[in-house]
């Protein structure tokens, strides 16, 4: 070799060298955004388990069928001391709990007796939800219609979840807002300048992919409300039937089988790193069989993550 192909050989090598490293972390950096904050694990709703069977061997079932977590309504019918021995024998996990009251008597209430009356029962679900070993509580913070208005339900619902912090902070314990169809929060944005002004660590949004599917779409939801994401429901939805059969027959279709585009919604699952580790199905139950089903509905849509 002379001496001038020489030194163009060597000064290619050099490049080579110092652009090697810069590639190489560049992958790195593409590897770990695609990467998954954590291992996704399935929950359900315990009304769901339509089986005859005494607490501790329902538990066991839904663990048989593949199932990590049981998601109760709270505060619960069942002694604390009676589910905890059931999850003991049966190794089930109780991340989460719904507040039973916020529907029927909303925070959102012009009437500061009802408002305190579901503040004091969303109080005791955290403590409930402690003593399980979970770490949230579910919370509808509003319902709008003809005799409350928007403007009434959003100052009414701010000042509630305000006066929740203390217990939130007492028990340490996550207080998860979830948007139903309850004419409230009808824009990603709204939810989060909500959230955004409460301004709690401990304060974020129980986000359900299906819900919003009327009138939008879950993958730009969980774009813009992100971080402040704490937990996941899921369910399907389909245009056609709400509007062939009937609003709410737009939830009677199988998971997989509606208009929620699950490999875009999981791809945002990933992508906003999404740490609150469980999706809990919410939809209609049944037997071991139809569990069994909902089961393997759930790791197909697992396997997109």
């Amino acid at each position: 070799m002379d001496r001038k192909n020489f030194l163009i050989s060597a000064a290619l090598l050099a490049g080579s060298a110092m652009v090697a490293p810069h590639l190489q972390a560049k992958q790195a950096a593409e590897t770990a955004a695609f990467k998954p904050a954590t291992t996704l694990k399935k929950g359900l709703g315990f009304d769901m388990i339509k089986e005859e069977l005494s607490l501790t061997d329902k538990f066991k079932l839904v663990k048989d069928l593949g199932f990590d977590g049981i998601e109760f309504n709270s505060p619960v019918a069942h002694s604390i001391q009676e589910i905890l021995k059931a999850k003991a024998a049966s190794g089930i996990e109780l991340p989460s709990v719904v507040n039973k009251d916020h529907w029927a008597k909303p925070i959102s209430d012009p009437d500061p007796a009802v408002r305190k009356f579901t503040i004091d029962s969303v109080a005791k679900s955290l403590q409930e939800v402690k003593e399980l070993g979970g770490d949230t509580v579910l919370l509808v913070p509003g319902v709008v219609n003809d005799k409350v208005s928007y403007q009434t339900a959003y100052d009414n619902a701010l000042d509630s979840v305000r006066k929740l912090i203390p217990y939130v902070e007492k028990t340490g314990m996550k207080l998860g807002l979830e948007n139903v169809w309850n004419n409230f929060f009808l824009s990603p944005l709204e939810a989060k300048q909500f959230i955004d002004k409460i301004n709690h660590p401990l304060i974020g949004w129980y986000f359900d992919i299906g819900n919003v599917l009327r009138y939008g779409w879950p993958e730009h939801w969980l774009e813009v409300l992100n971080k402040r994401i704490v937990k996941l429901h899921i369910k399907e939805f389909s245009r056609e039937k709400m509007n062939n059969e009937g609003l709410w027959k737009g939830f009677d279709v199988d998971l997989m089988k509606g208009d929620i585009n699950w490999p875009e919604v999981m791809k945002k699952v990933r992508e906003i790193q999404y740490k609150g580790q469980w999706i809990t199905v919410e939809v209609a139950g049944g037997d071991r069989n139809r569990l069994k089903t909902l089961s393997e509905q759930m790791d197909n849509i697992i396997k997109l993550y």
